[in-house]
């Protein structure tokens, strides 16, 4: 097994910064991943370490490239040998749930997703569901234990996904996921919705992004399980002191609580234009 290059040793790969004058500390936040902030000269960095074993780290660091054209921190450098970047160390905090609930946050992320989407299209597509797929083939591979009840919602999840051609979904899979993360309500989720598409956006269209919010809870707490599964296998314990499986229990609460829900329904008639079929029929 490779050993795992330390902090002094990727430090050194940056030649820029090889006899100056450099500091650093750990950022919380990174998960499997290392975040490091690093002061060089007094002048701020983020150093991000992807872990291989559940990184896909040529093409993430390729759509960070590409993301930073239109709305991300810049790309300083990208280290030898060693799937990390270094990037632009942009000042902030994170925002909590209750912060990002506040009147007139929504449309900031919104904002953030208009000016990503009008810059050049990443190396690769993302699809929730495809997502998922591939999670579930993970998990089958290394035996690791689904989620209770994961597979008997299958069917249901897979309805989710009905949608015509001709919406913009690369868009509202990233509204869904964004509305997962800020713990949007549906109200939120809507104003979410209005905010990247303009004022007013048909109720189809809003009913979707909720709908992507659900498969997003859902893939995610297969994301969860599947690093926990493999972390665990290579290190013994998470590296970072963050509870995978935890998370993983927290997300598919939240999916099976949805998708259990008699309003998924609803959801689902106003995106096909069907009519909601009741328990009567």
């Amino acid at each position: 097994m490779r050993a795992v290059p330390s902090i002094a040793d990727l430090l050194e790969r940056v030649l820029s910064w090889v006899g100056r004058a450099v500091e650093w500390l750990r950022l919380e936040g990174g998960l499997s991943h290392q975040i490091l902030r690093i002061d060089v000269d007094h002048v701020p960095y983020v150093l991000r370490v992807l872990e291989p074993k559940v990184s896909a780290a040529g093409r993430e660091i390729g759509n960070t490239r590409l993301a930073a054209r239109t709305a991300d921190a810049q790309v300083c450098a990208v280290l030898p040998g060693v799937p990390a970047i270094v990037l632009e160390f942009l000042p902030g905090r994170t925002l909590s749930a209750a912060e990002a609930g506040r009147p007139g946050v929504s449309p900031e992320p919104a904002e953030a997703c208009l000016r990503l989407h009008a810059g050049p299209a990443f190396g690769d597509d993302f699809d929730i569901f495809a997502q998922r797929a591939e999670l579930m083939e993970v998990c089958e591979r290394h035996e690791l234990p689904l989620p209770g009840g994961y597979p008997d919602a299958s069917s249901t999840v897979d309805a989710t996904r009905a949608e015509p051609a001709e919406w913009q979904l690369r868009a509202v899979a990233w509204l869904g996921d964004i509305a997962l993360e800020a713990d949007y309500d549906p109200d939120l989720t809507g104003q979410l919705a209005g905010a990247y598409f303009g004022a007013g956006p048909n109720p189809a269209l809003r009913a979707r992004v909720r709908l992507l919010h659900i498969a997003s809870n859902v893939t995610w707490a297969l994301w969860f399980t599947v690093h926990h599964g493999l972390l665990a296998a290579a290190h013994g314990e998470d590296p970072v002191g963050f509870d995978y499986e935890a998370e993983a229990a927290g997300e598919w609460g939240q999916a099976r609580r949805a998708l259990e829900d008699p309003g998924l329904g609803r959801l689902l008639a106003t995106v096909t234009g069907r009519k909601p079929i009741t328990p009567d029929e």
